[in-house]
């Protein structure tokens, strides 16, 4: 049994009067990585703060998702472009139907390249205007903090973030982890990262270039964990096309669970979810509560 944690809010167990019901959106996974379908309630145990909840209901997840891809176009990218698109458009024909997908970029100063739209000729042409940005560093830390607060004030019932980074891009931004962890938190998105290990940075970090990696590496583990989301590394941009299948799959198999949380002023430190079954994988995303 494997046991994730993640954030959000309360106490007690079985549902009373002045019970109020929370969703999440789980994702299951055996030991390959594959989604696994078909569970119930009675197949999963939900705690707060360790506090065991009632699980009242589970079913698949059938709600759009808001997908915003997050691409890395700085100058140390230049050589995974043509790998990057092709893994992206065909992410989008599998994953456009029904949900809306916007593409951002971090080659510099965060932009939109695509606004969200399920249209995939649009989506398409938005992928063929991806270049490396000569000179340029990454802004991941700017542009995941403003897609958090995007996503939070819009309030989708289900959204998902997916950024693609080379490793060896220098990190420009200049905000603290902690508050970029905590904005993807509270958006109640989940978080994938997928990091290109390939490459050299053209110079060894110094300065403030050590904090801001230092402060990137902490997102992409903390953010990733806190949200129900997986941090994956690539040895080669060709890995791109079945790692973005593999979120795309996962995105399309997950579950909506509902549980029973007691009335109370305190919100929960965290909520774990995991699977009865053995050798599972068990993520949870909990729907955000300004929802």
């Amino acid at each position: 049994m494997v046991v994730l944690a993640i954030a959000a809010g309360a106490v007690a167990h079985a549902q009373r009067p002045q019970d109020r019901e929370r969703a999440m959106y789980v994702t299951v996974t055996d030991q390959n990585g594959a989604p696994v379908t078909g569970l119930s309630p009675d197949d999963f145990i939900v705690r707060e703060d360790g506090i065991q909840r009632e699980v009242l209901r589970v079913e698949p997840a059938t709600a759009p998702i808001e997908i915003t891809l997050v691409l890395d176009t700085s100058d140390v990218a230049s050589s995974a472009i043509a790998d990057l698109r092709r893994a992206l458009t065909a992410f989008i024909k599998d994953a456009a139907t029904g949900n809306d997908i916007a593409i951002t970029t971090i080659g510099g100063r965060p932009q939109t390249v695509q606004n969200y739209t399920s249209n995939t000729a649009l989506l398409e042409r938005g992928i063929g205007r991806l270049f490396a940005e000569r000179g340029s560093g990454a802004y991941l830390l700017e542009g995941l903090s403003s897609v958090a607060t995007g996503v939070a004030k819009r309030g989708p019932e289900r959204a998902a973030v997916i950024a693609i980074l080379m490793r060896s891009a220098p990190e420009f931004s200049n905000l603290p982890y902690e508050s970029v962890v905590k904005a993807l938190r509270g958006c109640g998105a989940t978080f994938d990262a997928i990091v290109l290990e390939a490459g050299t940075p053209s110079a060894p970090p110094t300065g403030e270039q050590v904090t801001a990696i230092h402060d990137r590496d902490m997102v992409l583990d903390e953010a990733t964990r806190a949200t129900g989301g997986v941090y994956r590394q690539a040895l080669s941009s060709m890995a791109l096309t079945p790692e973005l299948a593999s979120i795309a799959a996962q995105l399309r198999s997950q579950y909506r669970l509902v549980y029973a949380r007691p009335e109370s002023l305190i919100p929960p430190e965290r909520i774990n979810v995991t699977a009865k079954r053995p050798g599972l994988t068990t993520r949870g995303t909990p729907v955000a509560t300004h929802r």
